[in-house]
């Protein structure tokens, strides 16, 4: 069994470092970059026993809906780190969870205080959601024009900070690889918020190339499966710089650049959206936009227990967490 001095080892920090982070501690002054490579590592190694500690006194149930199955977070780890960040500031607070992966038909869905629905949701899907409980906070969709609080990433500057960052090298050809989702009861989503930011702000700039831009799915095969695609098609056209819209598209294009010795970085950079763990484990590792799901959960969960201990006085809002980029050996 993992234990919190081999964490600390392995994190190059105190016991009691690891320690409280684990256990929540919110009074700890450290980085949130630190808290989230902590339960990173905690995650990689598979500790978990700061999972299973439950508050002294129980304040009510809280329903917590994954749009995702429970396969589909396992190869997501994004999904997974904003759940257990929920999990752990719920049982902080007192709250009992219900939690539900891609099904409202639970029936201990009815009997909940709240619930905090994590992912794309349809019109019907928020409707029936709404059905099961009015104390409703959504996570990664902006549901603000529904009526509905959310937290929600600030993509628009994360992906105007890569382009940047290549502009920076004088670097004005920039390739993107970008999934299109439906919701799990199968409507179609509108197109991914990064890809509309790469579009308006590359045309802003006068370098726009529709044929630099591959849209797929967000799965490693998919990103494999269009890098491949843009290898083939561009051939020494082949943008020196890529922005992947989240990390296991990235793991996909890095494995069809290496299979055809393209190399990384020399020839091609790469910079991913997400930063969850597995960044750090495949070589190159991968600079990456990193995104603070542990504070995304965390916010979640605090503005559902304000929303139901005075439900009369709440109005909706939007909570919108900026992003920082973190350069690792994919891109300079």
């Amino acid at each position: 069994m993992v234990t919190i001095k081999e964490i600390a080892v392995r994190a190059q920090l105190s016991s009691a470092t690891i320690s409280r982070v684990l256990n929540g501690d919110n009074s700890l002054s450290v980085s949130p970059e630190t808290r989230e490579r902590i339960l990173d590592l905690a995650q990689e190694m598979g500790y978990t026993k700061h999972l299973k500690k439950q508050a002294p006194q129980q304040k009510g149930t809280i329903g917590l809906v994954q749009w995702y199955t429970e396969s589909e977070e396992l190869a997501d780890l994004y999904y997974y780190s904003i759940r257990v960040s929920i999990e752990r500031e719920a049982s902080r607070l007192g709250y009992q969870l219900i939690l539900s992966f891609n099904d409202l038909s639970n029936p201990l869905l009815a009997e909940v205080d709240g619930i905090i629905a994590v992912g794309k949701f349809s019109s019907r899907q928020i409707a029936e959601l709404t059905s099961l409980s009015p104390h409703l906070v959504f996570v990664d969709s902006d549901t603000l024009t529904e009526g509905f609080s959310c937290v929600t990433t600030d993509f628009n500057h994360s992906v105007q900070t890569v382009i940047n960052h290549f502009c920076s090298q004088g670097i004005a050809d920039i390739g993107l690889l970008v999934g299109q989702e439906k919701t799990s009861d199968g409507q179609d989503l509108p197109a991914d918020p990064r890809l509309l930011s790469y579009r308006n702000y590359l045309s802003t700039l006068g370098i726009y190339r529709e044929n630099y831009c591959y849209i797929g799915k967000f799965s490693t095969q998919s990103g494999y499966e269009l890098m491949t695609r843009a290898i083939q098609e561009l051939g020494d056209d082949l943008p020196p710089a890529f922005f992947m819209a989240n990390d296991t598209l990235a793991v996909g294009a890095l494995r069809a650049l290496q299979e055809r010795q393209i190399e990384v970085p020399d020839r091609v950079q790469i910079i991913t959206f997400n930063d969850t763990a597995i960044t750090r484990q495949v070589y190159p590792a991968l600079s990456s936009i990193s995104v603070f799901t542990e504070e995304m959960g965390l916010e979640a969960m605090q503005l559902l227990d304000r929303i139901i201990s005075n439900p009369t006085t709440h109005h909706p809002r939007k909570i919108k967490l900026r992003t920082t980029l973190t350069i690792r050996e994919s891109s300079y």
